[in-house]
């Protein structure tokens, strides 16, 4: 379903499998028919009640086959992925198929009549057929099919672009609520205050992660998409800070296999919303391990990310509703910037929580290739 459409909206079967476009080409053939004849009800007595509708259905039949298999299947493979030459042929190929599919139905109408082509028509040639009537005709129909679709897609991306300036505005003003507030900076500050006297050089390097924490918070994460290596310093960051708040009980890994070179770009804050989920709701067991587990690996541009973390069954549920900015919050984004490009898997288990995320990445335009820090 379009992430446009309303949450738990089911959508009728007439719908579902697009058999509304029957009746419209079937008022689209009527309406050149009246055309052609100049009177609207001699154009359906023909259509209805003479061999005149064996034409009808032949030009009904393969102009719809045509128009769907040039939607549904040439545009989204050929078309949408930029393989313009090959979508230019086959589309070519479609119509003219198309075109002499209908082609006997003129022959089929003249004999469910009594007579010959020529006898009915004035001509038996077939490629007078073809190039008079049936491909002008089919050709009509594909650019009609095109630009609606076009259109229909234009308008759901202005759509979704709205959507998306709102939906950044929103988690902005959320991430500004739940990462600078009071009880966060203090301490993380706190932490760092007694590392300068226990460990100077442990407590200058966790200040500038601290530096580069808020550096990346109020300036580099302004972009719709940024280098997926800034995304992970920011989360590297984040985490040797927060292990400074924990107690010595939790283990944190966090592996990947990214070569941080700065070319692939992610929308900000996709991963961080989970890796705050972690460390908020991680288990806080006196008597057993308290973990968490991250990994992150890029594979042909496809990011695959997994996190995992203890957890009590007494807040396992609360980690749904009340995390960061909230999972379904991030679904909605997720919905937003990459629809059909990502697939993300939530299992909340009575000792665990995890979460793993696949995105199709895209790489950055040239002015980003140089944000590498």
């Amino acid at each position: 379903m379009d992430p446009l459409a309303e949450s738990g909206y089911k959508q009728h079967w007439f719908f579902r499998y697009k058999l509304y476009q029957i009746p419209f080409w079937c008022g689209y053939q009527y309406l050149w028919w009246v055309i052609a004849m100049g009177n609207p009800a001699k154009a359906a007595h023909s259509i209805l009640f003479t061999s005149f509708f064996i034409k009808f259905l032949f030009y009904l039949t393969f102009q719809i086959i045509a128009v769907c298999f040039n939607l549904y299947y040439l545009i989204p493979v050929y078309l949408e992925k930029g393989k313009y030459l090959a979508y230019g042929i086959y589309l070519t190929l479609t119509i003219l198929a198309a075109s002499w599919l209908i082609v006997p139905g003129y022959y089929l109408t003249a004999f469910a009549a009594g007579k010959t082509a020529q006898e009915f028509y004035g001509t038996m040639n077939c490629f007078y057929f073809f190039i008079s009537t049936s491909f002008p005709s089919t050709l009509a129909s594909m650019t009609l099919a095109m630009s609606i679709k076009l259109t229909k897609n234009w308008v759901q991306t202005e759509r979704r672009q709205q959507l998306l300036e709102k939906e950044k505005l929103e988690t902005e003003l959320r991430f500004l609520k739940y990462q600078f507030n009071p009880h966060f900076l203090f301490n993380s500050i706190n932490s760092i205050f007694f590392l300068i006297h226990k460990n100077p050089d442990m407590a200058s390097d966790s200040l500038a992660k601290f530096s580069e924490l808020l550096r990346h918070q109020l300036y580099e994460s302004n972009d719709q998409k940024i280098a997926l290596n800034k995304e992970v310093t920011y989360l590297e960051n984040f985490i040797e800070l927060e292990k400074l708040r924990q107690n010595d009980n939790l283990h944190v890994t966090f592996e990947t296999d990214y070569a941080l070179n700065g070319h692939l770009g992610i929308a900000p804050f996709i991963l961080m919303n989970f890796v705050e989920n972690a460390f908020k709701h991680v288990s806080r067991h006196v008597d057993q391990p308290n973990w968490i587990r991250i990994n992150l690996e890029v594979e042909n541009r496809r990011l695959h990310f997994s996190i995992a973390n203890s957890s009590s069954p007494n807040v396992s549920n609360e980690v749904i509703r009340y995390g960061g900015i909230g999972i379904k919050n991030v679904q909605r984004r997720l919905d937003l910037i990459y629809p059909g490009q990502h697939e993300l898997k939530i299992d909340n288990n009575r000792n665990s929580f995890e979460v793993a995320l696949h995105v199709q990445l895209s790489a950055l335009e040239a002015p980003h290739l140089n944000l590498v820090s």
